[in-house]
């Protein structure tokens, strides 16, 4: 995944804000647990993901991204975690990274600054209606599948 598109996407959209902002990714963060003086919110896009295995390719129209949110003196951390999914003909196929289209990229961290302004500023925003380019999926949810399942937070679970 093309993390740098993200930060660069990020501090474009961070820059008229009080503070600095940064983005970091860390696959250690508990979607449910956000450490003290954190703030959290999870965020849904559209998403493709190919088997390292197989090299089946899939699509997602609820890729789940969990963001974690800290503001202190010195700016803004934002970390982030984008939830795998697992290839649902591999038995054993790994679980895989999804793959965000830059237009989805910039609604979903366009999503994530307004939660900056409300949790952290403590602004009230109106919501804006932000879509996704969404995938012509007919394909079944795979809950058994699916990190933010097993996480406890997927809204198709």
């Amino acid at each position: 995944m093309k993390y740098s598109e993200w930060e660069r996407i990020f501090e474009n959209k961070t820059k008229d804000l009080k503070d600095s902002w940064s983005l970091e990714f860390d696959e250690s963060l508990a979607p449910k647990y956000p450490n003290r003086g954190w703030k959290m919110t999870v965020r849904s896009t559209c998403a493709r993901f190919k088997c390292s295995k197989c090299g089946r390719v899939w699509a997602s129209n609820k890729a789940m991204v969990v963001f974690h949110m800290h503001l202190s003196y010195g700016g803004g951390i934002a970390k982030a975690k984008p939830l795998h999914q697992k290839c649902k003909t591999c038995d054993d196929g790994p679980m895989e990274e999804p793959s965000v289209s830059s237009a989805n990229v910039a609604i979903l961290l366009e999503n994530l600054v307004e939660q900056i302004r409300v949790k952290c500023y403590n602004e009230s925003m109106a919501k804006k209606p932000r879509h996704f380019r969404s995938f012509d999926n007919q394909s079944p949810h795979e809950p058994a599948h699916c990190e933010a399942c097993m996480q406890g937070i997927c809204p198709k679970s």
